[in-house]
């Protein structure tokens, strides 16, 4: 069979990237240009801001994906985009990218949901990834449980009710002022403090059901903060407490969901992936219960296109191909 070769753009957020996938597996380039140091200085990312900075540099990071691989742009078989979810001014610059990419190469286009794409980032680099499995997707803007029957096969068993763990982690740094992006400046700052100085909730832990919440647990963490501080506390303790009753949440009702729906495998995607202490604590009660953990490697669990391209290629073997009318979608699970 001849092998397939995909361009992957991704665009939804603030990194503009680009990559290059054999047979689905094989990444031969995969190109990052990342914001973080636009947006750090206001806190968050700026959606107009992001999608500018897209237009300046996807052309750039497409070319330079593919003098990474060494090849032409007719080496391609297919033109893989984002289109959901993200912000809809950023998933914009990726398609038409995209778009007229694709057109100009005669080359079929593929749509890409941005969620499905990490958790395909397991695949790219996990072999014989048994199943049933659940997946364990957080990220900035969803936290969700997913019961898989195969690598394409999923239902949606629990998600967040409110803020999404990454969005938890982001409000929770900005208001101890440890800096952007919340999630690496609350693990950095935790690991100067103790957890279990101080008591927060572990919310929805007594329910036995899949579900989350955290805009409790932020809540409760930048009250609890307000005290500590008239105190002379140090925010390195209510880092660490944070993002242990976060994480304890996490793992809890991820182990739980496997023992229940007897699987096989547990898989994590999604940015917070990268958390080093919930790969730790998840990576311990898997073991403890018997179930394979597979996590991405830390550069696949940021946001990338190899995912992208990698997802695709699935789609290009079955013949689903998109038209030049299609459209972005700012939000969407698409299962």
């Amino acid at each position: 069979m001849k092998d397939i070769i995909i361009l992957g753009v991704e665009t939804s957020c603030d990194e503009t990237a680009a990559a290059l996938v054999k047979n689905g597996r094989e990444v031969l380039a995969n190109v990052v240009n990342s914001q973080v140091a636009i947006h750090e200085q206001f806190g968050g990312v700026v959606p107009e801001v992001a999608s500018r900075k897209h237009i300046e540099n996807i052309a750039v990071v497409v070319d330079a994906a593919f003098r990474q691989a060494g090849l032409a742009y007719p080496a391609i078989d297919a033109v893989a985009v984002t289109t959901a979810p993200g912000l809809i001014g950023a998933l914009l610059v990726g398609l038409s990218f995209a778009k007229a990419f694709a057109y100009g190469l005669q080359r079929p286009l593929i749509a890409v949901n941005h969620l499905q794409s990490h958790i395909y980032a397991n695949f790219l680099e996990h072999e014989g990834i048994g199943f049933p499995a659940i997946c364990l997707v957080v990220s900035g803007g969803h936290t969700s449980l997913l019961r898989m029957l195969g690598p394409r096969d999923y239902t949606v068993i629990g998600s967040t009710k409110d803020d999404a763990a990454g969005e938890a982690f982001d409000k929770v740094a900005r208001f101890l002022g440890l800096g952007y992006p919340g999630g690496p400046a609350v693990e950095k700052a935790a690991r100067q403090g103790t957890p279990g100085r101080y008591a927060l909730p572990r919310v929805f832990l007594d329910r036995h059901d899949y579900q989350f919440s955290f805009s409790g647990l932020k809540t409760a963490t930048m009250n609890l903060w307000r005290k500590v501080q008239l105190q002379g506390g140090s925010p390195a303790d209510i880092a660490a407490e944070f993002q242990a009753a976060l994480v304890e949440v996490l793992v809890d009702k991820t182990i739980r969901a496997a023992e229940d729906y007897g699987m096989q495998t547990i898989l994590i995607a999604g940015g917070v992936a990268a958390n080093q202490e919930l790969r730790r604590q998840l990576g311990r009660a898997a073991a403890k219960a018997g179930y394979r953990l597979c996590c991405p490697s830390l550069p696949l669990c940021a946001d990338n296109a190899a995912m992208v391209a990698g997802q695709a290629y699935h789609d290009f073997l079955q013949g689903h191909f998109a038209g030049l009318d299609l459209n972005a979608q700012p939000s969407g699970f698409s299962l």
